[in-house]
């Protein structure tokens, strides 16, 4: 099948794009909103260019009698909002997919749709990395999921700290921009997820902040942070210290009681424990043996445990 040339100057390809994306963590505790880790789990997408006006979508796997199949599919969206981006889009489009991450349970599932939908725009136009940068990537992803710290675990793997920056637009409206380094991660280090079965919607934890913390507990917070980028890279026995956190989880306890009462209980044996992004998961991070951690499973009634390598890569 030849390639299809529209009017804006892109050129859509006929053949279908595939990509995988990894689960995520954010926050690993005292880096809320920054930090981020992907995980050994991928949801999977594939997807082609129709002539038809029409959506056609195919989700199997989690959550697939939940999300929309039309195009409020946030696959779909993610990916209007990549062709608009590189200037013209498609007719249509046919979407498959395959998920796997658990959805509301702090694990990126939102974040993986969208990297994966802009990823699959960008793959379905010829010299697409011409029209939309990693850099652009980062930007409208953070447009659609509100912070940068998941969709960049997503897109760039392992692990992340984003941040946002104000820029003023043509028009003259102050937008905030998306960005992202990668950190290295030491290759000892895993994760265990703890996953409840109930769900938790980021909007509803967010509501439970306070406004102002303490200057002491700020304090605490910049430490453990600038620390846990070190903990993260070579010094996997600091994990514990470095992932201590005063600015959002206890404030959380009334949305997820179990899952905080969970992070003391490990904390206090001494593990690096935290709750995965807004929760109810709980991750904890270790480098040590097997057997043990296997063990921790037995301290968690209610918990689904997951073991999972941290994602060297992040979409392929």
């Amino acid at each position: 099948m030849a390639a299809k040339r529209n009017n804006s100057g892109l050129t859509f390809k006929a053949t279908m794009a595939q990509v995988s994306v990894p689960a995520s963590s954010a926050n690993i505790g005292p880096g809320f909103d920054c930090f981020g880790l992907a995980l050994e789990l991928r949801d999977r997408y594939a997807a082609q260019v129709l002539d038809d006006p029409t959506f056609d979508v195919d989700v199997t796997g989690e959550g697939a009698d939940e999300v929309k199949k039309d195009a409020k599919n946030l696959v779909i969206k993610a990916m209007m909002h990549g062709f608009e981006h590189m200037g013209s889009k498609p007719r249509g489009i046919a979407l498959r997919a395959l998920n796997v991450i658990p959805h509301g349970r702090g694990l990126g599932s939102s974040a993986s749709a969208i990297v994966g939908g802009l990823s699959l725009a960008r793959s379905l136009v010829l010299t697409g990395e011409q029209y939309m940068s990693d850099e652009d990537l980062i930007t409208l992803a953070t447009e659609l999921e509100g912070h940068p710290d998941n969709v960049a675990a997503a897109f760039y793997g392992g692990a992340t700290i984003a941040w946002l920056e104000s820029s003023i637009d043509p028009t003259g409206e102050v937008k905030n921009i998306g960005r992202a380094v990668s950190l290295k991660v030491d290759d000892r280090i895993r994760a265990l997820l703890l996953v409840p079965d109930n769900q938790l919607a980021t909007s509803k934890a967010r509501k439970l902040l306070p406004e102002t913390i303490s200057h002491q507990d700020a304090v605490l917070n910049s430490s453990r942070s600038a620390l846990l980028v070190h903990a993260l890279a070579e010094r996997p026995d600091l994990l514990f210290t470095a992932t201590g956190d005063l600015l959002h989880q206890k404030y959380r306890e009334p949305a997820m009681p179990k899952t905080i009462a969970l992070v003391e209980k490990l904390r206090g044996a001494g593990l690096a424990a935290v709750v995965s992004g807004a929760g109810p998961s709980v991750m904890v991070l270790y480098a040590g043996s097997e057997d043990e951690i296997d063990q921790v499973a037995s301290l968690a009634p209610g918990f689904t445990a997951m073991k999972l390598a941290v994602a060297k890569a992040g979409v392929q």
